[in-house]
């Protein structure tokens, strides 16, 4: 218990299996400052800073038993995973040594030693990573860039991030975190605006009171509270629905979160860093944002330009600090520098997917020189060909995918007009369910008027 206690915040998400896991697992940190949050499949995603601490306990019964299954279900969590339960015969512990196992008998020691265990491994001190792979800025709009985030880093006024898909809307946001010599001490949270299911955005945001509901059998804090002294980003902020603007408004206005089924107000003093690639400005013009929020979150907005706007100098520089980086010091002592054929195909390709997409072909390039050992012409060019390729079929399906939105929204938009923008009537009018209905309002920000008036 001791150990537990002196790592701070720690959230265990239970998956039960039919054994009551939520409970013992409850009782078993009673008094420590731990999150139980109780979760239905092993599709959990959670902001990247409470990645870091994150533990699964699960009951093997809500999986099988089996060494394959196991393996599998390991592999798509993105948490260490303590398994509860027998194991089938066939598993050999033995050879599985990265499984962590507890019999269904388990004691709250052993429960508690386990889990202080791989958060030990996990919860460290937030480092800034961007002085571990620091920003290529060679061109002079990305040292302007640089110099606002120095400006404005420390100060607690929001800031909003706006750019291109895949441009390092996030790094830019981590720097103003880590540049903050008081809010750089917080927690960086980071929430995907576009990926919170529609009836768990109080819980997820605001966090819930114990017995708040079904499952709640512990207290739990919302992204909101984990930032308080520090930094949340709210990213894809162009993709949170209307009705679901009002109520983060309203937190940001006062000052104050109150969590699901509690009724005293906790205050929270906290810096709200939000990125986009949309156009919020036409976004309120067209009623499908709210100009208040817009507002309060667009205090201090920066670009990030694109890696085209950025030019041939960054991009050659970004390609040689990723390859650069997965060769060791053997390596980069014996192999020869970067070919200038290869640089010059690198300047001349284009990225729409921006550094994102500019990394993914850098590593995939890197990674072939150092298991040949060599800058092999033949074999480089074929990698350069293959992406390009890629790249071509993924431009033209988008290009397609968009004419077919297009389409789409329209159609929605005069069945909705014609019955008056009854959901119901709408979606019968259309031959769909009320739920797709509204999956396609959010997908294209199609607001309900009455809504907008809010």
């Amino acid at each position: 218990m001791k150990n537990v206690e002196k790592m701070g915040a720690l959230d265990i998400y239970v998956l039960e299996g039919g054994i009551d896991l939520v409970e013992r697992v409850s009782r078993c940190f009673d008094r420590v400052d731990v999150n139980i949050i109780p979760i239905d499949d092993l599709a959990i995603s959670p902001a990247p800073a409470a990645a870091r601490r994150s533990v699964a306990v699960i009951g093997m019964q809500a999986v099988g038993g089996g060494a394959a299954m196991l393996d599998q279900c390991q592999r798509a969590s993105v948490m260490p995973v303590v398994w509860v339960g027998e194991p089938l015969p066939s598993l050999d512990l033995a050879a599985h040594a990265d499984l962590h196992v507890l019999p269904l008998d388990f004691t709250a020691a052993a429960l508690r030693a386990l889990v202080t265990k791989l958060a030990e491994r996990i919860v460290a001190p937030a480092t800034d990573g961007c002085e571990a792979n620091p920003f290529v800025a060679r061109s002079d709009c990305m040292r302007a860039l640089l110099q606002e985030v120095d400006m404005f880093a420390d100060c607690d006024t929001n800031v909003l991030i706006r750019g291109e898909t895949g441009v390092g809307k996030e790094r830019v946001a981590k720097l103003l975190h880590t540049k903050h010599s008081r809010r750089s001490r917080g927690a960086f949270v980071a929430v995907n605006c576009g990926a919170i299911p529609d009836g768990l955005f109080e819980s997820h945001f605001f966090g819930h009171a114990k017995g708040a509901f079904t499952g709640a059998a512990s207290a739990h804090r919302g992204y909101v509270e984990q930032a308080h002294e520090g930094t949340l980003f709210l990213d894809e902020i162009g993709d949170l629905p209307l009705h679901q603007q009002v109520k983060l408004l309203r937190v940001l206005e006062d000052g104050a979160v109150t969590r699901v089924g509690a009724s005293a107000p906790i205050n929270v003093h906290l810096r709200v860093l939000a990125a986009t690639n949309k156009d919020l400005p036409r976004l309120v013009a067209d009623g499908s944002f709210r100009a208040d929020l817009y507002y309060r979150l667009a205090v201090i907005e920066v670009y990030v330009p694109s890696l085209q706007e950025r030019g041939a100098a960054d991009t050659i520089g970004i390609f040689r600090s990723v390859v650069g980086s997965l060769f060791s010091e053997e390596l980069l002592a014996t192999l020869p520098d970067m070919p200038s054929w290869l640089g010059d195909a690198i300047s001349q390709m284009r990225f729409p997917g921006n550094v994102r997409e500019l990394r993914n072909l850098a590593e995939r390039i890197g990674v072939t020189v150092r298991q040949m050992r060599a800058w092999d012409r033949l074999r480089l060019e074929a990698v350069l060909a293959h992406a390009q390729r890629t790249q071509a079929a993924l431009s033209a399906r988008t290009g397609a995918v968009a004419r077919w939105d297009v389409a789409d929204r329209t159609r929605v938009l005069d069945a909705l007009a014609t019955n008056g923008w009854r959901r119901q009537d709408t979606a019968h009018y259309l031959g769909i369910s009320r739920k797709v209905l509204w999956e396609k309002m959010r997908k294209y920000q199609i607001a309900d008027p009455e809504r907008a008036r809010v």
